[in-house]
């Protein structure tokens, strides 16, 4: 049977499609999350990186990951820690198991999203109507943020509702929703002080550089007992712009020292959200002196010395991020504030994928049963088979996310496109009429094309709709019925023309 160009295309797209989904049969471990607070991530270990030994032991699983960890011993002084990675190795002493997650590579490069990771997802409003402008700037600013704080997997976009109302949509693999709130419920605007008039704040007008993971202007610098637990007290360099050196200068020109000669009578306060964190004395040396370099501190509390240790470091950590990131420029509402738990998806992912394969089946066996030609069932059967692999190669190559509701409109496609695909075999097969086989394949193709219209026009609403929480339906409905339209139902017609012609 010669194939026609119809047919060619569909085998072409279908070909591409394998090509964007391609199977993985790279070996290792992938690192879904690094603790900042750890050693390794001060070294510069990050999420996605692909781990290939530990200590020497090949790695190329999950399972195997565990396995080589629960053989070392770690001892109270330290054990060595050898981790070598597609990016570079990490040697660590370490007294207990690294505060890293593990997961096994994905077999394919098509991408899930939360529904079935599993982790934290809010939907954010800022305070204000926003532009389209002001919500890519507030996006760009929280994904500085995100990453500063070194999360993983943190998809952020911008979406908005029918009403026209502009939101964020942000999604945290691994997280929970009370670590989801704590970053997105603060405005982080930074502010320090000098006799109440603002001396310099957060962001790159005023600060050029911060410095983070640098023991000689980074660091605890004491720890000691109270009265209730133990104390520790941070320490940071801050290095202004020429702007902000200058306006600390023409600041505390005028100021009177203290009594003892020492300091200045006015203290530089810092306040985060408008709170008071921490008043630092003001050197003598500095009245008037246009500094570039300047020290901050800050408390960190807890029951133990080691509670207060990394209650200071964490505390150093955020106040690092303020300060590099600068405030968000509007206070965010949290709208919605979901938990996905990744059994629970892979379940859902599982169970609709059966689902779907037996709905496919089935259909084909009743076009079987009513038309009793096995080649025209089996068209059915691989039609609605490349569908799926389209829309799947398509969300592959645009990196698009598949959560549940991309799952349902997948679903959805292949219903629609069983739908059209009897369309034209019943036009095919009517009898009691002097139209020939090419032209009821373009009758039957015109009807086709008219459900296309009006589903695209019903369907385009939802990739609003929600705030957009419908979107990945709406988009994989839209690309599945664009690709029965114009690839696969042309590709069928000619098919079932030459079963019928024959």
């Amino acid at each position: 049977m010669k194939i026609g160009l119809r047919l060619w295309i569909l085998i072409i797209i279908v070909a591409l499609s394998l090509i964007a989904i391609r199977p993985s049969f790279e070996s290792g471990a992938m690192i879904k999350y690094v603790d900042r607070n750890s050693e390794l991530f001060a070294q510069g270990l990050r999420q996605g990186e692909i781990i290939k030994s530990l200590n020497g032991e090949p790695i190329d699983s999950k399972l195997a990951y565990g396995d080589a960890v629960s053989k070392i011993v770690f001892m109270p002084e330290g054990t060595k820690f050898e981790l070598n990675t597609n990016k570079g190795t990490y040697v660590a002493l370490l007294n207990e198991s690294p505060k890293i997650s593990i997961d096994d590579l994905p077999k394919t490069k098509i991408q899930t999203g939360l529904d079935l990771r599993g982790g934290a997802r809010a939907l954010v409003q800022p305070d204000v109507k926003i532009t389209d402008k002001e919500l890519d700037d507030l996006i760009l600013i929280s994904r500085n943020r995100f990453n500063v704080y070194g999360l993983a997997d943190v998809q952020i976009k911008g979406v908005s509702d029918l009403e026209g109302n502009k939101f964020m949509l942000i999604e945290v693999a691994g997280a929970t929703p009370g670590d989801l709130q704590e970053l997105v419920s603060q405005q982080g605007k930074f502010e320090a002080k000098v006799a109440n008039t603002t001396v310099f704040e957060g962001g790159k007008k005023d600060i050029s550089d911060v410095c983070r993971n640098r023991a000689e202007c980074a660091n605890i610098i004491q720890c000691s007992q109270m009265q209730e637990g133990y104390g520790c007290t941070f320490r940071f360099s801050v290095y202004l712009t020429a702007e902000a050196a200058k306006r600390h200068a023409d600041i505390t020109r005028n100021i009177s020292l203290d009594e003892t000669g020492k300091y200045l009578k006015e203290k530089l306060y810092l306040y985060v959200d408008d709170k008071e964190v921490d008043s630092l004395l003001i050197g003598a040396d500095l009245r008037g002196l246009e500094t570039t370099q300047i020290s901050i501190q800050g408390p960190g509390t807890g029951k133990t010395q080691e509670e207060a240790y990394n209650d200071a470091k964490a505390n150093m950590n955020k106040l690092q991020t303020v300060l590099i990131t600068g405030s968000l420029p509007y206070k965010l509402n949290i709208v919605k504030l979901d938990t996905i738990s990744a059994t629970l998806g892979d379940d859902f992912a599982y169970w609709i994928i059966v689902a779907g394969i037996c709905a496919v089946v089935l259909v084909g066996i009743i076009v079987f049963i009513k038309y009793r030609k096995f080649k025209s069932s089996l068209a059915v059967l691989a039609t609605s088979l490349s569908e799926i692999i389209i829309i799947l190669g398509f969300a592959s190559f645009i990196k698009w996310n598949l959560d549940l509701p991309s799952i349902a409109g997948i679903l959805a496609t292949i219903g629609t496109g069983v739908d059209q695909q009897i369309v034209i075999l019943d036009e095919a097969r009517m009898g009691g009429t002097i139209l020939s086989i090419k032209e009821k394949m373009k009758r039957a193709l015109f009807v086709v094309f008219s459900a296309y219209a009006t589903a695209l026009v019903s369907l385009l609403p939802l990739y609003w709709a929600g705030a957009g929480l419908f979107k990945g339906f709406a988009i994989t409905t839209i690309v599945g019925i664009t690709a029965g339209v114009f690839i696969t139902r042309p590709a069928f017609s000619e098919i079932i023309n030459k079963i019928e012609s024959h």
